[in-house]
């Protein structure tokens, strides 16, 4: 999340900053909408253009005029052309919906020049979910930090190795004028929209709108959405099947040792190259199975979170929280509050 130094409103600026929200087939209706309703939400009551109580001024872009089917199949009206844009105050690209096969680059070269323009002119780009992957394709992103979907993260990093990723972070705010603004999974679009009407309107303002949209911000990060999905097509024949082993031994008592004594390998060569292959240490790779394992009964079953620990393989239930917050971000407890199915919707 940004510095609270970086939420706090910017010095006055004109009223009714234009936002270009970029409409492309990949996006996503849900966060496209969204964001045009929350960052519009002053003129859509009523307010009138270019006054302070209307902060912003929202127009849906894309490469030419007219109804646009996006990803899901419904239709979209773009309000403005690129062509006809010569500056913006904003731009967001909204979540593009990737395939199995990954982002293919290279595919909208006149909005990739466009958004470069843009930044040139002194706009801030935002990104929400998966629309970093279009915006990284200007290259204003080499060498700076951002965030992206947890369930894209591989592919990104695959497609844009310059720039370091973070998908456990709700909101990356880079560039040497915090123009650079890129949102994690999902919803955490809510933070970038709070947090641009907290930077250019005020901190009030964007209370304001928290509370109309029931919008909240995402404190404890994205460790806890994660699951965790151990690296398995790395090649190593040996390694994965000691991990094919793991995904149903890890309660057991020393399962490193056993895992190594399983093995052909040296006590040395075997960590070494389970590392290697997995990017983690075989003791970090036991500790998210089990914690994983965890989560999963903290969210299903009843169960004491004592009786959880020794279950996955601790008998120090106290090892087992400060492990559990560690890795998830949130105490057991807290986990199991927000996860669990509520009374009132369960069958």
């Amino acid at each position: 999340m940004p510095s609270r130094s970086s939420l706090a409103p910017s010095p006055a600026r004109p009223a009714g900053l234009h936002i270009s929200l970029l409409a492309v087939p990949d996006a996503a209706l849900s966060t496209l909408a969204g964001i045009y309703d929350v960052m519009n939400v002053r003129a859509l009551r009523g307010s009138p253009a270019g006054t302070a109580s209307q902060p912003f001024r929202v127009d849906i872009v894309g490469e030419s005029v007219g109804p646009l089917d996006l990803a899901s199949g419904v239709p979209i009206q773009v309000q403005r052309s690129i062509d006809g844009i010569e500056a913006s105050d904003i731009v967001i690209v909204p979540s593009l919906f990737v395939s199995g096969a990954g982002w293919q680059s290279g595919r909208y070269p006149r909005l990739v020049a466009w958004l470069q323009r843009m930044h040139e002119s002194g706009a801030l780009l935002c990104s929400a979910c998966s629309g970093i992957f279009l915006l990284a394709e200007t290259g204003l992103f080499d060498g700076k930090d951002a965030t992206v979907h947890f369930g894209y993260a591989r592919q990104f990093a695959a497609a844009h190795p310059a720039v370091t990723i973070h998908p456990e972070r709700v909101l990356v705010v880079a560039g040497p004028r915090e123009e650079l603004v890129s949102s994690g999974a999902s919803t955490t679009w809510h933070d970038m929209a709070l947090y641009l009407i907290a930077r250019y309107a005020g901190a009030t303002e964007a209370q304001e709108v928290a509370r109309l949209y029931a919008l909240q911000w995402h404190h404890d990060g994205l460790a806890p959405y994660i699951s965790f999905d151990g690296k398995i097509d790395h090649g190593d024949a040996e390694i994965e099947g000691a991990q094919r082993w793991l995904t149903t031994h890890f309660p057991v008592a020393n399962p490193v040792e056993e895992m190594i004594k399983r093995s052909r390998l040296a006590e040395r060569t075997f960590k070494r190259r389970f590392t290697a292959a997995t990017g983690i240490a075989p003791i970090a790779y036991v500790q998210r199975l089990r914690i994983e394992d965890a989560k999963r009964r903290l969210e299903r079953t009843d169960a004491p979170v004592d009786d959880i620990s020794w279950r996955v393989g601790y008998e120090d239930a106290a090892f087992f929280r400060r492990l559990f917050k560690r890795i998830t971000g949130l105490a057991p407890g807290a986990y199991r509050k927000r996860f669990r199915i509520p009374e009132f919707a369960r069958p």
